[in-house]
């Protein structure tokens, strides 16, 4: 079974959770930092998650606590351009350990990844949505507790189908 995302919501079969998305929508990816959530069939790599703010994670996927010197590079100029780094570091990236909830859980996306192509795009992740479902850099968010029971139901096969729709 397959994560279903479209312009307005998550569907995994009979369950649906409203959704937020780039501030582009849903297209092809042409380059860092163009704002769009990027149409395709991904895997989920891994989970990321605050042991402090969510206490039970219920999940077949593998799990990593998010620490305090943890970013993602999101600069095409680094060796570890869209890829898990070590803070403090030399090169642009995304600070995992943050004060807001956005990244309380992140399931990562295999976007741009095998193999990695300079400034195509990275840090593609579903993660908790701002208030008012605020639209993200390219990412997918919905609410923590759809976040959970979603994650709770998928295994290492569940594919992400990130729809576009006119």
């Amino acid at each position: 079974m397959h994560i279903i995302i479209n312009k307005k919501n998550l569907t995994y079969g009979n369950y649906k959770a409203k959704c937020a998305l780039g501030k582009r929508g849903i297209d092809l990816k042409r380059k860092e930092g163009d704002l769009i959530t990027p149409k395709g069939s991904y895997k989920i790599r891994f989970v990321l998650y605050r042991n402090d703010r969510v206490k039970k994670i219920q999940s077949k996927i593998r799990k990593i606590a998010i620490k305090k010197d943890m970013g993602w590079c999101n600069d095409p100029k680094s060796k570890n351009y869209n890829k898990l780094v070590k803070l403090p570091y030399d090169y642009s990236y995304e600070k995992l350990y943050r004060k807001d909830n956005c990244y309380d859980i992140v399931l990562v996306l295999n976007y741009n990844m095998n193999p990695i192509i300079k400034n195509r795009g990275s840090a593609i992740f579903i993660h908790v949505a701002k208030r008012n479902y605020k639209k993200t850099e390219g990412c997918i968010a919905i609410k923590k507790i759809d976040l959970l029971k979603v994650l709770g139901k998928i295994n290492n096969n569940t594919k992400v189908k990130i729809e576009h729709q006119k």
